[in-house]
């Protein structure tokens, strides 16, 4: 009996402890979920959303995007609790790499004082023309040289025309019925003044009575050489241009003015001009012309100033500042401003590096729309708020952590596109005679010898290619497309361009000039190359750090990259962005 109660008591606590283990367990993990689920629905309650074509916005609850409208979405984290264009850098690393922050802010625009950046470019209303006033062949052209001085009245060409050895005949027979008929000689000769012939070698005709085979042509402009459309040896006619001069005694400063600054803008208004070349002497002009179009890619327009240019300093090309006093109310508020070093440019577009907070490593990428730089600064015209946090220092390093984690980076393509790594038909080209592409073809070697010089770094042979580049330009046979009026407006169009960009490295004095200079000689190159073809492939190869950010092409028979822009210092910097030919 006494044992039978010592079984009933240990029945009792076995079944006490089996009850525990089995509900008691139970009721805890059903705390436990109640709690997960109570913290889950905190983290609802505090999640963040944000505009997809806005991701600067940050809302704590749903709504609209206060810029586009568009319905503000949920931000998607990963198990660490960063966005998607979020990554982290460990305390360590960022000390390591030197990063420093500031806190973006707005300011008041209390200098009244707008500046613009430009270049010089040749007064294009002080181009003149010097035509031929008669068919004929060039025996002997005596301008050869862009840049050549020419003065009115200086002897410039001898032409050969079978039009005028007939008329000489004529002249020489009314000479002799001068008396008897004046009218008719009146008549004859005339007929050589409209054909601009100097009385001196009339009177040469009249009072030997023989033929000259050879006319002398004088200038009619003055200036220095800016184009050349003939050479020894060509047919010439009867209005077509031998060669366009340039008074340089005066030149246009070009400025780009945003958007958000022509209401500060007018004719007459009074401009600073200054030059790195004269840094400690101000230019004084006024506003001649403003675009009265925008240019829809850069938000600008184009303001143009004429400056006096008797003395010569002033040289096509050269960059120059101009200061504008504006007449803004000194208490209005005007953009964000940011340091200079905080941005970083992918050739089309601007990037800022912005920090979480001050106290946590965690960095995202923001693409901004820049405005006016004043000084070391930049106004933001969108893309960042007062109160924003960015990396002012260091911000190569965050970016190749970010490209490191896989996040979006500098070299993240905003657009997406296709690139054309095919070259085109040959089809296409078809129409284009073969002599015309082998002398485009010319051309090409002669730019390629260019393009390795600047790989080089090599100003001296730089310059020297330059003008072989041009000598290939001038010696095309255009006749070969003269039946083809489409063909030949366009060559004539995009050729005269190159020419002029040609011109204007004659007048670099330093590589970086010649660089930038270069790429205009490129972009006009790849044009004509898209247009009528080459008998071999090119590459055209792009740089977006080149041209201070702004980006550059160049043309090579290779796939491999070597960056004229930079030479040693950024050697294989750029991409294939196509083919041609």
């Amino acid at each position: 009996m006494k044992h039978h109660y010592i079984y009933v008591a240990l029945a009792l606590v076995v079944g006490l402890f089996l009850g525990y283990v089995l509900f008691g367990t139970s009721s805890s993990e059903t705390h436990e979920t109640h709690e997960t689920h109570e913290h889950t629905s905190d983290e609802v309650t505090n999640a963040m959303w944000t505009c997809a074509m806005h991701p600067q916005i940050m809302k704590t609850e749903a709504g609209d995007c206060p810029i586009c409208g568009m319905e503000l979405i949920p931000v998607t984290t990963d198990a660490s609790g960063l966005t998607a264009q979020q990554f982290k850098l460990t305390k360590n690393a960022e000390a390591l790499a030197n990063i420093t922050t500031s806190v973006v802010g707005e300011t008041n625009d209390t200098s009244q004082h707008l500046k613009l950046s430009g270049t010089i470019q040749v007064n294009e209303d002080e181009l003149f023309i010097q035509p031929a006033h008669f068919n004929g062949r060039i025996e002997k052209l005596y301008v050869t040289s862009l840049g050549q001085p020419v003065h009115k009245g200086q002897l410039v060409a001898k032409v050969y025309s079978p039009e005028l050895i007939n008329a000489q005949q004529e002249l020489i027979t009314a000479y002799q019925l001068k008396a008897t008929q004046p009218e008719l000689y009146n008549a004859v000769r005339n007929k050589f003044k409209n054909w601009m012939i100097h009385d001196e070698q009339l009177h040469d005709i009249e009072t030997s009575g023989e033929v000259i085979t050879q006319f002398k042509i004088y200038s009619h402009v003055s200036g220095t050489v800016s184009e050349i459309s003939a050479k020894t040896g060509d047919h010439i006619m009867d209005g077509k241009a031998i060669f366009k001069v340039a008074n340089l005694n005066t030149v246009w400063a070009t400025f780009d003015a945003y958007e958000s600054d022509i209401n500060s803008l007018k004719v007459g208004q009074l401009i600073d001009v200054s030059v790195k070349s004269y840094p400690n002497t101000k230019f004084q002009s006024k506003i001649t012309f403003i675009d009265p179009i925008l240019n829809a890619s850069t938000r600008t327009v184009n303001v143009r100033t004429v400056l006096q240019n008797t003395e010569h300093l002033f040289k096509p090309g050269m960059f120059v500042e101009g200061v504008i006093k504006t007449n803004k109310d000194t208490n209005t508020k005007v953009k964000i401003t940011i340091p200079a070093s905080a941005v970083m440019w992918t050739g089309k577009r601007s990037i800022v590096y912005l920090k979480a907070s001050i106290d946590v490593p965690v960095f995202e990428m923001r693409d901004i729309v820049l405005g006016n730089k004043i000084g070391e600064t930049y106004q933001v015209l969108e893309g960042l708020t007062a109160g924003d946090i960015i990396v002012t220092h260091g911000t190569f390093t965050v970016d190749a952590a970010a490209q490191l984690q896989g996040k979006a980076s500098m070299m993240t393509k905003k657009d997406t596109h296709t690139i054309q790594t095919e070259p085109m038909a040959s089809e296409q080209f078809q129409e284009v005679p073969e002599l015309f592409q082998n002398a485009l073809g010319n051309v090409l070697v002669a730019y390629i010898s260019l393009k390795d010089a600047l790989v080089a770094s090599d100003f001296e042979t730089a310059m020297l290619q330059s003008n072989q580049v041009l000598e290939m330009l001038n010696a095309v046979d255009v006749h070969t497309i003269s039946n083809r009026p489409e063909m030949m407006k366009t060559w004539l169009a995009i050729s005269s361009q190159m020419k002029k960009d040609l011109f204007d490295i004659q007048n670099v004095t330093e590589l970086e000039s010649l660089r930038l200079q270069f790429s205009k000689v490129s972009l006009d190159l790849k044009t004509l190359i898209e247009n009528y073809g080459v008998s071999r492939k090119v590459y055209v190869q792009f740089c977006p750090m080149a041209n201070q950010n702004d980006g550059g092409y160049w043309l090579s028979l290779s796939a491999d990259i070597l960056n004229p822009y930079y030479g040693e210092r950024m050697l294989t910097c750029g991409e294939n962005d196509k083919i041609v030919g």
